[in-house]
């Protein structure tokens, strides 16, 4: 057989490719190319193989049996020689052709498809773990609530004790938040959720052994801290996906967890009948109740710092010793979310969707209990469908939110969360005025639910875009304003018994209205605002690099930033105008491993 000819079949086709290159010999004079970054017919990234390590030529290797390892051994060498590094560069190609990920993504490694039912790593099971370890923090800070006629009778408590212990249940949260935005910033969300959602366990098993209306306040207020997961959460799902998906990310993680809330109101019941009918006494029964969430909250937290991973790329830690991340200070992150006027007006706003819905599940469920007579546990299941409505309600709204961007861009999500929020402070109003009607008050809780939290899901479609040097600071501050709205709310609307429950909830429907007027200020540069377009030239990489200094860039700690820029361009809308950044390179062709 000659060489440089390869053989065939009996068909005429080639031999099995694997053994090709023994048959083959590589003409000397033609070196072996490199292997670019490939995308598949489905956009798959490859990972690319440097020239370098196609190039490198190995040191000649011991052999066995009768082939000879000099150069003078012309026979032998001469034949398998170019055949092995034949091998090589075939094996190299086959490296090149592995995508790093089993998901599609974009230059920033960000998955550009959401898989809902898929574990895929890192993308997926970040999804996962985080809205399953807020749906858990939820389930602790309210599975007092739907006991509360027991722990009431129990503890002797007043109007004004419940009040109180409703407030510090999401008082606890709203610095925590800001704190754990910071935290996700600096040391990344997977270590961040863990330590929040660990510190405040030990409270929610102490919710068991509560005997004052003292000792309730505490650990409602202890409690609450584990909400600051919520962050962890937004900020892991803005880190994990790309920017036409981050809505809908944010928007599912953020509703399954906050289902939470709703869950809680339907377990909690069942746990203290079960507990009760195998022979235990109501006074212990509400007790071990306790238990299940505490035990729940500590699993996540384990599940979060087994199998989490910060970024696309690895974990903080791994990033920063590596040099592939460049690792900031607080002074800096604290500076450009405290100056970005937009992140402000979005924790306000978000005071009246999230802190509304706080609110109401703190008092719901004793709202229907004593206006219209029904069982604890019906009053419980009343409750719970207004916070299982997560389930579809807020991930509707971060679906919707995407959908507008790719028509309109971000004047689309801007115009979607005013309208669908002042929807929703329309609903709350009638749901005040319908207290007479058993039937139309759940008809009207279910629409109002709907619709403060899509809100929710649509303020977290914006979020992302404000900030990529602060983005966990000004998630922290926007989750923030979710708590200040809600102890403000119940300060004003439910405490002690200057109004009854349902002139609360009336008035509380026209502040939601009023507070969600100041979205009509909020305006980028780069894509404009409600009623103004993009100013002309202004890019989305000169908005993002306003955050370095010209040395930082030299240094290139912004590269992040600007490949972030390069992946929103759609938030121009149709003609993308405004949004470009001034790289030539299309999102599409960008590598996959930057």
């Amino acid at each position: 057989m000659r060489a440089g000819r390869p053989s065939t079949g009996p068909t005429g086709s080639p031999p099995n490719s694997r053994f090709k290159s023994l048959f083959v010999s590589p003409l000397p004079s033609r070196r072996p190319q490199p292997s670019r970054s490939a995308t598949g017919a489905a956009g798959y990234p490859c990972s690319s193989v440097p020239a370098s390590a196609l190039y490198k030529r190995r040191a000649p290797q011991p052999q066995h049996g009768n082939v000879a390892t000099t150069d003078g051994d012309m026979a032998e060498e001469g034949e398998l020689k170019p055949a092995a590094a034949a091998m090589q560069v075939e094996g190299a190609e086959a490296a090149a052709s592995k995508p790093r990920f089993r998901m599609p993504v974009d230059s920033d490694n960000k998955a550009t498809e959401f898989w809902l039912f898929s574990l895929a790593r890192p993308h997926m099971s970040a999804f996962h773990l985080s809205w399953f370890s807020f749906f858990c923090c939820f389930l602790s800070t309210f599975a007092a609530p739907p006991l509360l006629p027991l722990i009431r009778d129990t503890l002797g408590l007043t109007a004004t004790d419940i009040g109180n212990a409703g407030i510090a249940s999401v008082a606890g949260a709203v610095f925590a938040r800001v704190a754990m935005g910071t935290a996700c910033d600096l040391v990344g969300p997977r270590l961040a959720s863990a330590s929040i959602i660990l510190l405040t366990t030990p409270a929610v098993y102490c919710s068991s052994i509560i005997h004052s209306a003292s000792s309730y306040l505490l650990v409602r207020f202890f409690t609450g801290f584990s909400l600051a997961s919520f962050v962890s959460t937004q900020f892991w799902m803005s880190s994990m996906f790309s920017p036409p998906k981050v809505g809908l990310a944010n928007g599912v993680a953020g509703g399954w967890g906050n289902l939470g809330g709703g869950a809680v109101q339907l377990l909690m019941p069942l746990v203290f009948e079960a507990i009760r009918k195998i022979g235990s006494t109501p006074f212990t029964a509400w007790r071990i109740a306790f238990f299940i969430p505490g035990i729940l909250q500590t699993c996540s937290a384990v599940a979060v710092l087994a199998f989490g991973q910060d970024m696309p790329d690895g974990n903080y830690r791994k990033l920063h010793k590596s040099g592939d991340m460049h690792k900031d200070n607080f002074g800096n992150v604290f500076r450009g979310a405290v100056t970005n006027y937009r992140g402000w007006i979005l924790a306000l706003t978000y005071g009246y969707c999230f802190g509304v819905e706080l609110a109401v599940d703190n008092i719901i469920a004793q709202y229907f209990y004593d206006r219209f007579g029904v069982k604890l546990s019906t009053a419980g299941f009343i409750a719970a469908s207004f916070g299982m409505a997560n389930i579809i309600s807020r991930p509707g709204g971060g679906l919707l939110s995407d959908w507008l961007s790719s028509r309109f861009g971000m004047r689309g999500r801007l115009w979607g969360l005013w309208v669908v929020q002042t929807i929703g402070g329309a609903l709350c109003v009638v749901l005040g005025v319908v207290d007479y009607s058993f039937g139309a008050s759940i008809a009207v809780m279910i629409l109002f639910s709907f619709f403060v939290q899509a809100a929710c899901g649509l303020t977290f479609g914006i979020v992302p875009f404000v900030s990529r040097r602060s983005l966990g600071l000004i998630s922290g501050m926007t989750g923030g304003g979710g708590n200040v709205g809600a102890v403000i709310t119940q300060l004003i609307f439910f405490h002690g018994t200057k109004y009854k429950t349902e002139t609360g909830i009336k008035y509380m429907g026209l502040m939601i209205i009023a507070c969600t007027l100041p979205i009509t200020l909020i305006y980028f540069p780069q894509w404009g605002g409600m009623f103004l377009g993009p100013q002309p030239g202004a890019t989305a990489e000169d908005y993002y690099n306003r955050e370095w200094t010209a040395q930082e860039r030299d240094k290139g700690f912004n590269t992040a930033s600007v490949r972030f820029a390069e992946n929103s361009v759609r938030e121009g809308g149709r003609s993308e105008s405004g949004s470009q950044s001034k790289h030539t390179v299309p999102v599409e062709s960008s590598p996959a491993d930057v």
